[in-house]
Protein backbone atom coordinates (compact mmCIF):
# COMPACT_ATOMS: atom_id res chain seq x y z
CA UNK A 1 0.00 0.00 0.00
CA UNK A 2 1.15 3.62 -1.04
CA UNK A 3 0.45 6.31 1.29
CA UNK A 4 0.68 10.00 -0.11
CA UNK A 5 1.69 13.34 1.92
CA UNK A 6 1.98 16.51 0.94
CA UNK A 7 4.64 17.90 3.38
CA UNK A 8 4.22 21.26 5.20
CA UNK A 9 6.79 23.48 7.13
CA UNK A 10 5.75 21.39 10.59
CA UNK A 11 7.40 17.83 8.63
CA UNK A 12 9.43 18.84 5.71
CA UNK A 13 12.94 18.87 7.84
CA UNK A 14 12.42 15.19 8.81
CA UNK A 15 12.04 14.04 5.31
CA UNK A 16 15.17 15.47 4.18
CA UNK A 17 17.57 12.45 4.34
CA UNK A 18 15.16 10.76 2.59
CA UNK A 19 14.86 12.69 0.15
CA UNK A 20 18.53 12.97 -0.32
CA UNK A 21 18.38 9.32 -0.62
CA UNK A 22 15.72 9.00 -3.10
CA UNK A 23 17.62 11.48 -5.40
CA UNK A 24 20.85 9.75 -5.05
CA UNK A 25 19.30 6.66 -6.12
CA UNK A 26 17.62 8.39 -9.43
CA UNK A 27 21.08 10.17 -10.43
CA UNK A 28 22.92 6.07 -9.76
CA UNK A 29 20.05 4.59 -11.92
CA UNK A 30 20.62 7.12 -14.71
CA UNK A 31 17.58 9.42 -14.41
CA UNK A 32 18.31 12.88 -16.00
CA UNK A 33 17.14 15.22 -13.09
CA UNK A 34 19.78 17.77 -12.80
CA UNK A 35 22.76 15.74 -11.44
CA UNK A 36 26.03 14.46 -13.11
CA UNK A 37 28.28 10.99 -12.15
CA UNK A 38 30.20 12.09 -10.02
CA UNK A 39 27.71 13.63 -7.90
CA UNK A 40 28.74 15.75 -4.38
CA UNK A 41 26.35 14.72 -1.76
CA UNK A 42 26.65 18.04 -0.47
CA UNK A 43 24.88 19.71 -3.32
CA UNK A 44 21.87 16.97 -3.00
CA UNK A 45 21.91 17.94 0.41
CA UNK A 46 21.90 21.61 -0.14
CA UNK A 47 19.25 21.16 -3.23
CA UNK A 48 16.85 19.41 -0.84
CA UNK A 49 17.22 22.62 2.07
CA UNK A 50 16.52 24.69 -0.75
CA UNK A 51 13.45 23.05 -1.44
CA UNK A 52 12.32 22.67 2.47
CA UNK A 53 12.92 26.66 2.43
CA UNK A 54 10.54 27.51 -0.43
CA UNK A 55 7.77 24.30 1.04
CA UNK A 56 8.10 26.54 4.39
CA UNK A 57 7.61 30.05 2.20
CA UNK A 58 4.98 28.48 0.05
CA UNK A 59 6.63 28.57 -3.05
CA UNK A 60 6.68 25.20 -3.43
CA UNK A 61 4.37 22.29 -2.62
CA UNK A 62 6.13 18.77 -1.90
CA UNK A 63 4.65 15.67 -2.77
CA UNK A 64 5.73 11.89 -1.03
CA UNK A 65 4.73 8.43 -1.39
CA UNK A 66 6.01 6.48 1.50
CA UNK A 67 5.30 2.78 1.73
CA UNK A 68 3.36 1.46 4.58
CA UNK A 69 6.41 1.23 6.85
CA UNK A 70 6.69 4.53 6.54
CA UNK A 71 10.05 4.48 3.73
CA UNK A 72 10.07 6.99 1.12
CA UNK A 73 9.40 5.59 -2.63
CA UNK A 74 8.24 8.65 -4.58
CA UNK A 75 8.28 12.18 -4.58
CA UNK A 76 6.92 15.30 -7.29
CA UNK A 77 6.75 19.10 -7.04
CA UNK A 78 4.62 21.98 -8.03
CA UNK A 79 6.37 24.86 -8.42
CA UNK A 80 3.27 28.06 -8.85
CA UNK A 81 3.74 30.83 -10.82
CA UNK A 82 4.34 33.60 -8.47
CA UNK A 83 3.40 35.89 -11.37
CA UNK A 84 0.17 37.97 -11.19
CA UNK A 85 -0.26 37.31 -14.52
CA UNK A 86 0.74 33.07 -14.32
CA UNK A 87 -1.65 32.59 -11.26
CA UNK A 88 -3.48 29.89 -13.30
CA UNK A 89 -0.29 27.65 -13.78
CA UNK A 90 2.32 25.93 -12.08
CA UNK A 91 5.73 23.72 -13.15
CA UNK A 92 5.99 20.06 -11.80
CA UNK A 93 9.30 19.21 -10.69
CA UNK A 94 11.61 16.18 -9.89
CA UNK A 95 8.91 13.75 -10.17
CA UNK A 96 11.07 10.48 -8.93
CA UNK A 97 10.34 6.52 -8.06
CA UNK A 98 12.98 4.99 -6.33
CA UNK A 99 14.05 2.45 -8.96
CA UNK A 100 13.81 -0.67 -7.27
CA UNK A 101 9.74 0.46 -7.65
CA UNK A 102 9.59 1.95 -10.85
CA UNK A 103 7.11 0.16 -13.46
CA UNK A 104 4.68 -0.08 -10.13
CA UNK A 105 2.30 2.91 -10.99
CA UNK A 106 4.00 4.96 -8.25
CA UNK A 107 4.47 7.38 -10.81
CA UNK A 108 1.37 7.45 -12.37
CA UNK A 109 -0.18 7.95 -9.02
CA UNK A 110 2.37 11.07 -7.89
CA UNK A 111 0.76 12.24 -11.33
CA UNK A 112 -3.06 12.22 -10.23
CA UNK A 113 -2.43 13.00 -6.83
CA UNK A 114 -0.20 16.05 -8.19
CA UNK A 115 -3.22 17.05 -10.24
CA UNK A 116 -5.96 17.39 -7.54
CA UNK A 117 -3.73 19.03 -5.64
CA UNK A 118 -2.93 21.66 -8.35
CA UNK A 119 -6.63 21.98 -9.22
CA UNK A 120 -7.53 22.84 -5.49
CA UNK A 121 -5.04 25.70 -5.47
CA UNK A 122 -6.76 26.68 -8.68
CA UNK A 123 -3.89 25.64 -10.75
CA UNK A 124 -5.49 25.06 -14.31
CA UNK A 125 -2.06 24.60 -16.62
CA UNK A 126 0.08 22.46 -15.63
CA UNK A 127 3.88 22.21 -17.26
CA UNK A 128 7.09 20.32 -17.44
CA UNK A 129 10.24 18.98 -18.86
CA UNK A 130 11.76 15.77 -19.09
CA UNK A 131 14.45 13.83 -21.01
CA UNK A 132 13.52 12.93 -25.02
CA UNK A 133 13.04 8.99 -25.31
CA UNK A 134 12.47 8.30 -21.45
CA UNK A 135 10.73 6.50 -19.81
CA UNK A 136 8.71 10.20 -18.37
CA UNK A 137 7.65 10.74 -21.55
CA UNK A 138 5.41 7.45 -21.11
CA UNK A 139 4.33 8.21 -18.27
CA UNK A 140 3.76 12.12 -18.87
CA UNK A 141 1.30 11.08 -22.08
CA UNK A 142 -0.50 8.20 -20.24
CA UNK A 143 -1.49 10.58 -17.63
CA UNK A 144 -2.97 12.88 -20.34
CA UNK A 145 0.19 15.24 -20.75
CA UNK A 146 0.63 17.13 -24.71
CA UNK A 147 4.38 17.35 -25.66
CA UNK A 148 4.85 21.06 -27.52
CA UNK A 149 8.21 20.64 -28.61
CA UNK A 150 11.81 18.81 -27.93
CA UNK A 151 14.88 20.76 -27.92
CA UNK A 152 17.58 18.68 -29.08
CA UNK A 153 21.11 18.74 -27.24
CA UNK A 154 19.70 20.75 -23.74
CA UNK A 155 20.71 18.76 -21.13
CA UNK A 156 23.47 16.22 -19.71
CA UNK A 157 22.36 13.19 -18.23
CA UNK A 158 24.07 11.60 -15.24
CA UNK A 159 26.42 9.27 -17.63
CA UNK A 160 27.82 12.85 -19.87
CA UNK A 161 26.20 12.17 -22.45
CA UNK A 162 23.60 15.32 -24.22
CA UNK A 163 20.04 14.53 -24.49
CA UNK A 164 17.45 16.51 -25.66
CA UNK A 165 14.56 17.68 -23.88
CA UNK A 166 10.58 17.65 -24.36
CA UNK A 167 8.50 19.76 -22.76
CA UNK A 168 4.90 19.27 -21.92
CA UNK A 169 1.55 21.01 -20.84
CA UNK A 170 -1.63 19.69 -19.26
CA UNK A 171 -4.72 21.86 -18.95
CA UNK A 172 -6.71 20.79 -15.60
CA UNK A 173 -10.02 21.37 -16.23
Amino acid sequence: MILFEWLTAENVDAALPDLAALLIDAVESGASIGYMMPYDPADIDAYWHSVAAAVKSGNKWLLVARLGNGSLVGTAQIEPAGKANGRHRAEVQKVIVTSRLRKHGIGTKLMTEVDVYARAKQRTLLLLDTRANDAGERLYTACGWTCFGVVPAYAFSPDGSIEGTAFYYKHLM
